[in-house]
């Protein structure tokens, strides 16, 4: 894989917020996929034609039935002083805090992490809430957000 760095990227300054300060540690484990590396993975993981969660096709498998399982709010959760990730995220998955993850807003935007640094900043993340998918390596599980303040966890 090839990263940019978080000056680079376009959409770095979720992750600089003044108000949600990330440690350095934290910072580090945050590595936003080159654009040809994020074409490649949302190409082979997410869909072949379409560049945007909001223009998935019927074979897509975000847009196929028996996707999403459960829905949850995470706007509330995302607006309070608590730093917890909402209760259902954190019970979806059986990921361990080592699990690579990827956050995927669209087709050059896709930005690895560790589940444990997504659960630390979650709220960074999700300051550009245009509808991302994430995925985990080698998992099944997988959540969507929307921009309404809802999110959906389902098995692909």
């Amino acid at each position: 894989m090839d990263y940019q760095t978080l000056q680079e990227y376009s959409q770095g300054w979720i992750f600089r917020h003044r108000e949600l300060v990330l440690s350095e540690e934290c910072l580090a484990d945050i590595k936003p996929l080159s654009t040809r590396f994020a074409n490649q993975y949302w190409r082979q993981n997410i869909s072949a034609e379409a560049t945007h969660a909001s223009h998935f096709l019927g074979d897509d498998w975000p847009s196929h039935n028996g996707i999403w399982l459960e829905k949850g709010e995470w706007q509330a959760a995302w607006e309070s002083d608590d730093m917890a990730l909402p209760e259902l995220l954190q019970a979806f998955s059986d990921w361990n805090d080592n699990t690579v993850v990827y956050f995927c807003y669209d087709i050059n935007n896709v930005v690895q992490t560790t589940w444990r640094t997504f659960k630390q900043s979650w709220k960074n993340f999700l300051f550009y809430d245009d509808e991302p998918i994430m995925l985990a390596k080698k998992r099944m599980q997988v959540a969507r957000f929307h921009s309404n303040g809802t999110y959906e966890t389902g098995i692909r």
